[in-house]
């Protein structure tokens, strides 16, 4: 079944191709140059990292190695920072964002996002003897770590904490178990998969937060629609067959690509 339904995800995709023949057709150039250029940090586990043999693994790497290969062409993953993906696919530098970018009302003004590939939770942490920080409310006159751009900061800076940037999670960590900082939000499973890895951490999460979509965006213009229409279709593809979930059990330990997930840690 899995065969059959890749073989007819390849001919939706070789027909939105054929209609992408446009001179500059983001889709049409792509292919033509036998690449899709992919943004990622590859420092934030487990949706992006380096394994112990430093090869860039995680789930987005997987799944844009997916769509890379439904689109008949080979991933070319660049690594950056965080406040320079979305930047770097607005200015055409990146054809896509593999990166866990949540989906919001304002970034889709201004970028084209796939169907939700997975949904994840935001966590708040504050230090292990933090008496006092109980909800993103008591972030007023706090301080908090965050990437810049990032929604979490934007939540923290929304309920008046002031935020210090920071390029990775280990290091809002740092920050955090240092006292420097009082709190961070972030992915849920980021927080769960770094606490896996660093059991001793004098951290704790203190509130659970509904999350929003995890999406790909592109550069919003009339020349990126069949590339989101294929992304689509490979997508719905491996919703179908369960591949997706396989890949989010294997990085999560949880099937999240359901919107109704309950998202909960054995």
């Amino acid at each position: 079944m899995k065969t059959v339904r890749k073989l007819l995800v390849l001919l939706v995709v070789l027909m939105l191709a054929s209609s992408a023949c446009a001179e500059g057709d983001l889709l049409a150039k792509i292919q033509e140059r036998g690449t899709i250029i992919i943004a990622t940090e590859g420092n934030w586990s487990p949706w992006t990292y380096h394994d112990e043999n430093d090869q860039l693994v995680g789930l987005d790497v997987e799944i844009g190695t997916l769509i890379a290969k439904g689109l008949g062409v080979e991933p070319e993953f660049q690594e950056t920072d965080w406040d320079s993906i979305l930047a770097g696919v607005d200015s055409g530098r990146f054809d896509i964002a593999c990166n866990g970018v949540g989906y919001t009302e304002t970034r889709a003004e201004k970028y084209s996002f796939s169907t939700p590939y997975v949904y994840t939770h935001k966590v708040l942490v504050v230090g292990i003897d933090n008496e006092d920080i109980k909800t993103v409310e008591d972030l007023k006159g706090r301080t908090t770590a965050n990437s810049p751009s990032s929604t979490y900061a934007q939540i923290a800076e929304e309920n008046g904490a002031t935020v210090t940037y920071v390029s990775t999670l280990g290091e809002t960590m740092a920050l955090l178990e240092q006292g420097r900082v009082d709190a961070t939000i972030n992915a849920q499973v980021s927080v769960e998969d770094y606490l896996v890895q660093h059991p001793d951490a004098k951290i704790k999460v203190v509130q659970i937060m509904a999350g929003d979509p995890v999406a790909y965006p592109v550069r919003k213009a009339e020349d990126t629609d069949t590339l989101i229409a294929a992304i689509n279709e490979i997508l719905a593809a491996a919703r179908e067959d369960g591949t997706l979930s396989e890949i989010s059990l294997k990085y999560f330990g949880l099937d999240l690509t359901q919107d109704d997930t309950e998202v909960t840690a054995d």
